[in-house]
C-alpha cells in the first residue's frame, strides 16, 4: 500500500524542496499539495515548476480546508504560514487565524480522519530573548512576535488534542536557509547573499552580537521525512523538538563575514551603534541529534552559502532593490492588496477570481 501524504504550503519557500526530497526518498507515495497560492509566481529561475512532483495540487486557504482534503490520508505535513515576524506585525489577526486557530482545526480533521502520523513546522524563534545557555525543550519559551506566539499556541494545542492514534511531532526549526525554486530574501543569510552579489556590499542593521541559529532548506526537509517515519515510541505521542545542530548556532556578524569571504569582493558594515537586538538566542539540538542520527543537518553554512551564491548567479529575478521585490514575502502580500486581488485578511478577492478567468 502506498502511504498517502498532504503537503500543506507546498507553494512556498520550503514546501518546493520538501516535496522534491520526499518523492526522492518515497517515489511510489502519492503526494498531495493544498496551497492559497500566494506566491506561486515567485519563481527564481525559468526550471519547471516544483508541483509537478506532485501526484495533485489542491489551491484552497488553509482556513477552508475540509475533511475530504484529509480522507485516505496517513501523513500531514503542515507547513501553511504567514511565515515571518514582519509579515506577522502587519498581519496580526489573520496570523492568529492561518497560524494558529487553523492549524488547531487541521490537526483535529486529521485525527478525526485516521491521519497516522502528523508534522508541524514550528519554530525555534518561541525561545525569543534568551541569554545564558542554548535553549532545551524543556526551558521556558518568551515569544516576542506575533509569528512565535502562534506557534507556541499551536504546539499546545496539539498537545491537548484527543488524538490518541495520531503521532503528532513539532519540529522547531532554526532560522531556514539556502536554495529553493521559491527563494525568499528577507531570510539573514539569504538576504546577505543577494546584497553581496548585488552592491558588494553587507549592511548589518544590528551590532552583529544576536545568535540565530541557522538550517538550511534541504536538512529541514530531512528532518519531516524522520518525523513521519517517527513512532509514537521513541519519543511519544507528541513531541516538541528542536530541529537543527549545535554547531550551527551563529552570531549575525559571523554570518556577515563568512558570505564576504565566500563572495568576491564583498565587504562588510555592522552598525555598532545599533541598540540591541532583543530576538537573539542559541538552541541546543541534543534531543534531535539522539533520535534522529540519521537525518542529522548535512550541509554546512559554507554549503548553503555557495548553493545560494550559485543560483542567485543563475536567477532571472534578483535585482539591486531586491528588498522592494517579490523576493521579500510581505511585499508581495502588500503588493497583491494593493492591486485589489487580497482583502485585509489575506483572503483572495472575488474580483481576482474573476480577472484570472
Amino acid at each position: 500500500m502506498n502511504m498517502r501524504i498532504l503537503v500543506t504550503g507546498n507553494m512556498g519557500y520550503v514546501g518546493p524542496v520538501v516535496v522534491a526530497h520526499l518523492r526522492a526518498v518515497f517515489p511510489r507515495a502519492e503526494l498531495i499539495g493544498y496551497d492559497s497560492a500566494l506566491f506561486a509566481a515567485q519563481l527564481v529561475s525559468d526550471e519547471p515548476i516544483p508541483e509537478r512532483l506532485l501526484t495533485a495540487q489542491i489551491f484552497g486557504d488553509i482556513r477552508d480546508l475540509g475533511p475530504e482534503q484529509l480522507a485516505g490520508i496517513d501523513a500531514v505535513v503542515h507547513l501553511s504560514a504567514i511565515s515571518n515576524d514582519p509579515m506577522g506585525t502587519r498581519f496580526e489577526v489573520p496570523t492568529d487565524e492561518i497560524n494558529y486557530r487553523a492549524s488547531a482545526r487541521l490537526a483535529t480533521l486529521a485525527a478525526a480522519a485516521g491521519v497516522r502520523s502528523f508534522v508541524f513546522a514550528s519554530s525555534c524563534s518561541v525561545y525569543g530573548a534568551a541569554d545564558g545557555a542554548p535553549r532545551k525543550e524543556s526551558d521556558e519559551v518568551q515569544p516576542l512576535t506575533a509569528y512565535a506566539r502562534s506557534k507556541i499556541a499551536t504546539e499546545r494545542a496539539l498537545a491537548d488534542l484527543d488524538a490518541p492514534d495520531m503521532t503528532v511531532t513539532c519540529l522547531r526549526f532554526a532560522t531556514a536557509c539556502g536554495m529553493s525554486p521559491r527563494l525568499r530574501l528577507d531570510l539573514v543569510l539569504n538576504d546577505f547573499v543577494a546584497a553581496a552579489l548585488t552592491s558588494g556590499e553587507i549592511n548589518v542593521l544590528s551590532d552583529g552580537t544576536p545568535w540565530r541559529p541557522l538550517i538550511d532548506v534541504r536538512d529541514m526537509a530531512r528532518a519531516i521525512e524522520w518525523a513521519i517515519g517517527r513512532s509514537p515510541d521513541h519519543g511519544g505521542r507528541v513531541l516538541a523538538i528542536n530541529t537543527g545542530a549545535d554547531h550551527q548556532n551563529y552570531q549575525v556578524a559571523e554570518l556577515a563575514e563568512a558570505v564576504a569571504t565566500a563572495v568576491p569582493g564583498a565587504t562588510t558594515s555592522i552598525n555598532h551603534q545599533a541598540p540591541p537586538d532583543k530576538r537573539s538566542y542559541r538552541v541546543d539540538f541534543g534531543l534531535y541529534k539522539a533520535m534522529a542520527p540519521d537525518h542529522q543537518p548535512t550541509s554546512s553554512l559554507t554549503m548553503s552559502i555557495d548553493r545560494l551564491y550559485r543560483g542567485l548567479q543563475a536567477a532571472t529575478t534578483l535585482t539591486a532593490d531586491f528588498r522592494q521585490s517579490d523576493a521579500m514575502r510581505l511585499y508581495t502580500l502588500e503588493r497583491h492588496m494593493e492591486a485589489g486581488r487580497l482583502n485585509p485578511l489575506i483572503r483572495w478577492t472575488n474580483a481576482s477570481r474573476q480577472d484570472d478567468q
